[in-house]
């Protein structure tokens, strides 16, 4: 597993945000939550580094990101931020938020072709 830094200076900062979630982020949320998606476990608003991850799972290397409103015209900062993440050893999936609300199963396929992948990997 790569050490993933925790920036606990982000601590309130993340419950504040899982605490005022994006209607994408509690639909996304109610289908991964709790070991549902193959019994991986996740987490959601998770300080990693200088970053909030929307969603973190710690045993898939694997950050997701729902991209709304707020990353409009912040394209350039969103790159920057997925490279640090993967340099950290981490993969980064990203969804628009309008893809969650009107296409939830193309973006639960999407991660569980990621899994897929992964886990092939992890055992050859």
């Amino acid at each position: 597993m790569p050490f993933v830094p925790y920036n606990k200076n982000l601590k309130q900062l993340s419950r504040n945000l899982r605490n005022n979630s994006t209607l994408s982020e509690v639909i996304l949320w109610n289908e991964i939550k709790a070991g549902k998606l193959r019994g991986y476990k996740f987490n959601r608003q998770k300080p990693i580094a200088n970053f909030i991850a929307d969603f973190y799972c710690r045993k898939l290397k694997l950050v997701i990101e729902l991209d709304g409103i707020s990353h409009v015209g912040n394209e350039i900062r969103d790159i920057k931020r997925e490279i640090k993440i993967n340099n950290l050893g981490l993969n980064v999936l990203r969804f628009d938020d309008d893809e969650v609300k009107q296409a939830l199963d193309f973006v639960i396929s999407k991660i569980e072709e990621y899994i897929d992948e992964f886990e092939s990997k992890s055992c050859g």
